[in-house]
């Protein structure tokens, strides 16, 4: 590496790291009912850690996907760093509020997470600002496309995100709803993790060069097909192959005090699956 591309690459990095910080003073000034200091190291809120460590991994994936494809020249490269990086701030904070209203509609989440510090509910916050802060890096890597193209298919990855839900709720015997207000933690923690595995499909899907609409549609919709399938056949396979002789369902939801970790090796078995098929397919 020559001093040149070390005093470029420490210029990206300082322009990254401002961007984090608006991204940062975004999400202080959306959230003013309530102090994130207090609640984090004075009452002790796990379910806003998780939000807030969610939001803030979310958006350096978001940010990392401004920096992915060859550089035009430092000058052209800050440009597109400022304009896509604002961007990918304000498409973060636009899902986490789809999120709230869409996908997690039957109660007030910040109720959830600020009165009842409902960790369950945290976790899929969380899980929802990663997975978006995956479709953004993919929605706005590559060449050949532009701001139409990274919204289009930022709003295209809202879609398949509210999908999964629904064909999360069809494979399994509980109302996740349910499950997450009464602080159902491992529920909570398997669902983020169907979450982050379909927002690594999209980003699989839509990321790359733009060639052409029905080109990239072609593909986006192959991935999203095949993560929408292989998401209940994943869930078996957790069920028969890393379990043996137990129910994920009885171990997230039968037991008086249900299983956490039932839960994370649900979530570690969709995320896997999701880097499989970026691997393999």
């Amino acid at each position: 590496m020559s001093i040149d591309q070390l005093i470029t690459g420490l210029i990206y990095l300082v322009a990254i790291f401002a961007l984090f910080g608006v991204g940062k003073i975004v999400y202080d000034l959306l959230h003013r009912s309530f102090v994130l200091r207090k609640e984090l190291f004075e009452r002790d809120n796990v379910a806003l850690a998780l939000v807030v460590v969610g939001y803030y991994f979310g958006l350096v994936l978001a940010l990392g996907g401004v920096l992915m494809g060859p550089s035009a020249g430092w000058v052209e490269d800050l440009i597109d760093i400022a304009i896509y990086g604002l961007m990918a701030i304000v498409l973060l904070n636009v899902s986490a509020w789809i999120n709230d209203k869409v996908i997690l509609s039957k109660f007030d989440n910040r109720k959830e997470i600020i009165d009842d510090r409902n960790a369950g509910t945290g976790a899929i916050e969380a899980g929802n600002h990663i997975a978006n802060g995956l479709i953004i890096a993919g929605a706005i890597s590559g060449e050949g496309g532009g701001v139409v193209t990274a919204l289009a298919f930022w709003a295209l990855g809202q879609v398949v995100l509210i999908v999964a839900g629904l064909v999360y709720n069809l494979i399994t015997s509980f109302d996740l709803h349910a499950e997450v207000e009464r602080d159902n933690v491992a529920v909570g923690v398997a669902f983020t993790g169907a979450l982050i595995a379909i927002g690594n499909v999209v980003r699989i899907g839509v990321g790359g060069d733009f060639l052409g609409w029905r080109e990239n549609l072609t593909q986006f919709g192959f991935y999203v097909v095949a993560g929408l399938i292989l998401l209940p056949i994943i869930r078996w396979v957790a069920d028969k192959l890393l379990v043996p002789g137990v129910k994920l369902n009885d171990e997230l939801v039968a037991q008086k005090v249900p299983n956490v970790g039932a839960g994370a090796i649900e979530a570690f078995a969709y995320i896997a699956g999701s880097m499989l098929i970026g691997w393999t397919i």
